[in-house]
């Protein structure tokens, strides 16, 4: 009996996630042991969910870490860079977002590193000689959209795609979002952070 309840479970579960495959997921365990799973968490209780081999399991972050708090704390720095290079900050805070939720130690499977998740040719070129540096970061990888803003006339699907894929990807398929999955669920992930940012952050 027990194991057709937590079956029961399991599947509506995996149903739930299903429908949020183009979104980040975020689960919270209340008080009575209920599962909230939501792509729009509303404090630091929830845990960002990721899908790997073994099936979906939280994401590893360092122990009582607060994205939160974190955004809030590189906020100025952000929109100080974001002034600097005329892009919205709201844009920067979409990216880091998506890219390393606030965590300035996150390391990808790619091995990109930090906030804006450089990988070591483009920190190099950038002048990042400290990828986990929250300020080195921002400011890399801010330059590094401002480069890509010139060279796709401002299309921000475009930008957001070469961020993730790299420029050559892009300019491979005829100047259009290459046709990686990742890329096209990276794009609308930045592009709906963005939307949401433009309204919640002023």
């Amino acid at each position: 009996m027990l194991n057709f309840k937590f079956t029961i479970i399991s599947v509506a579960i995996l149903s739930l996630l299903s429908m949020y495959s183009h979104a980040d997921i975020y689960k919270y365990v209340d008080k009575h042991g209920r599962v909230i799973l939501t792509d729009k968490p509303k404090h630091s209780g929830y845990k960002q969910l990721v899908k790997t081999w073994k099936g979906w399991e939280e994401a590893k972050v360092p122990k009582n870490f607060d994205w939160v708090k974190n955004q809030k704390k590189f906020d100025p720095t952000i929109r100080s860079v974001a002034k600097i290079y005329k892009l919205p900050h709201t844009l920067l805070h979409a990216v880091i977002t998506a890219e390393s939720s606030y965590n300035p130690n996150a390391i990808s499977k790619a091995g990109a590193v930090g906030l804006m998740q450089l990988m070591p040719e483009t920190a190099k070129q950038y002048g990042v000689s400290n990828r986990r540096d929250p300020k080195q970061s921002i400011y890399g990888g801010t330059r590094y959209l401002r480069y890509l803003a010139k060279l796709f006339n401002n299309d921000l699907a475009l930008m957001l795609a070469a961020y993730n894929a790299g420029e050559g990807a892009v300019k491979k398929y005829g100047n259009k979002i290459p046709p990686y999955k990742e890329t096209r669920n990276y794009v609308n992930k930045v592009i709906k952070y963005y939307k949401k940012y433009r309204i919640s952050m002023s």
